[in-house]
């Protein structure tokens, strides 16, 4: 990946596709096309093959559609999904169009079946049935992953999958209604110190596991990945924070400075009881996390409380 190599994010307005042209500007690429308002509907095929016919970008990150919490997930499946199948079909295509060099996508943990032997493999997928709080979305990530090894298989390459873990981090959305487990957590807890509450509910028994991964180890794991693996099969991306939500809610609690008490309320879904990734694989190749759990989570606080006044509001 050199400097003047011409580079697509398709998602840069994302927190992780935020997060990845950071950690490329960091690494001295400078010419990173369709930023911001320059990049076309990723929605809409026409534009976007428009847009590849004349930026010719030569490697595409792709990272693009819509996505949510269990309560979005619930609320919005169908748009989820045609969003995101959408977004695949219309970057991927152009991508092998227009003759990009080389294209990674982004999947999503869900798409493993619901009861999956731990960690996850990506031979085990479709081994069981899904998750069905996030089924719609989860059968639009997997759809993209299928898309790009299909592609990869005819043209012999070019074209490699990542299922990240849970990302969170600055910039991630902490709408109520919105927000994964750690965005969502952080806003309830800070309001509750705040407002002098004494008491913050979790959805769920608190049992539930899941594996956490910070958004800049996320981007400069996509930037490796870019650089050392081809596919056809996916890779699993995991920095091993395995946990379950009440030690992940927790942390929270410390790093918030929240004296409350925590309740669960078993009564709101939670998901898939555990949804741990087997990231030896990507280890083996050489790619290790640079940011502790603890630290991440600080970092992504101070996020928010630089945005104390929208966190307050509602």
């Amino acid at each position: 990946m050199e400097p003047r190599t011409r580079i697509f994010v398709a998602g840069d307005r994302d927190f992780v596709g935020a997060a990845l042209a950071r950690r490329l500007r960091a690494a001295g690429c400078d010419r990173l096309i369709g930023e911001g308002d320059a990049a076309p509907d990723l929605r809409d095929a026409a534009a976007v093959d428009a847009f590849f016919a004349r930026q010719r970008p030569e490697l595409v990150f792709l990272l693009g559609g819509r996505s949510g919490g269990i309560a979005r997930n619930q609320r919005e499946g169908a748009e989820l999904m045609l969003d995101n199948l959408l977004v695949e079909t219309s970057v991927v295509r152009a991508a092998q169009r227009h003759g990009a060099r080389k294209l990674l996508y982004l999947a999503a943990a869900c798409i493993y079946p619901r009861e999956c032997e731990q960690p996850m493999r990506p031979d085990q997928l479709g081994s069981g049935p899904l998750e069905p709080t996030s089924a719609p979305y989860a059968l639009a990530k997997w759809a993209g992953l299928e898309l790009c090894r299909a592609f990869a298989r005819q043209a012999g390459g070019g074209f490699a999958g990542a299922i990240p873990a849970n990302p969170f981090g600055p910039g991630d959305s902490i709408d109520p209604d919105d927000a994964h487990v750690v965005g969502a957590l952080l806003r309830r807890m800070h309001r509750a110190k705040r407002r002098g509450e004494t008491e913050v509910v979790v959805w769920g028994s608190g049992l539930a596991q899941r594996d956490f991964l910070f958004v800049d180890d996320l981007a400069d794991a996509c930037v490796f990945l870019m650089e050392r693996f081809d596919g056809p099969d996916p890779i699993n991306v995991s920095a091993g924070a395995h946990l379950t939500i009440a030690e992940v809610a927790e942390r929270i609690q410390k790093v918030v400075g929240f004296a409350g008490r925590l309740r669960f309320d078993r009564s709101r879904p939670e998901g898939a009881p555990r949804k741990l990734l087997d990231g030896a694989p990507l280890r083996r190749l050489g790619w290790t996390p640079r940011t502790s759990l603890d630290d991440a989570l600080a970092a992504t606080y101070r996020w928010l409380l630089e945005r104390d006044d929208e966190v307050m509001r509602g």
